[in-house]
């Protein structure tokens, strides 16, 4: 297998991993929030191998980006789901559909 053949095997599992806990996996909050990052992360894992083969830094500096992007989206995340769980004591999907009313 050469290189391209492995950065995208690689990110393709990272990808489906993170399809399946965002759909199909528990209704937990946390879980969806890392399903998030794991596929933003192999949108990165690809803007970064895809820089090198091409010997073009532009890939390298959208994968900054997504990765400020990502750490923004989880602290903000985060901080929203414990503040949830002290108001309500609990982050059930099923719970928070509830505020949709």
């Amino acid at each position: 297998m050469n290189h391209l053949s492995i950065a995208l095997l690689s990110s393709s599992i990272v990808f489906c991993t993170g399809i399946f806990g965002m759909f199909l996996g528990r209704r937990d909050i946390i879980i969806i929030l890392i399903s998030l990052e794991l596929i933003l992360l192999s949108a990165n894992i690809n803007f970064v191998f895809y820089s090198i083969q091409l010997d073009d830094l532009l890939g390298q500096i959208y994968g900054l980006l997504v990765l400020t992007v990502a750490a923004a989206e989880t602290a903000i995340g985060l901080a929203i789901v414990i503040i949830y769980y002290r108001l309500r004591g609990s982050v059930s999907i099923d719970s928070i559909n509830l505020l949709k009313s």
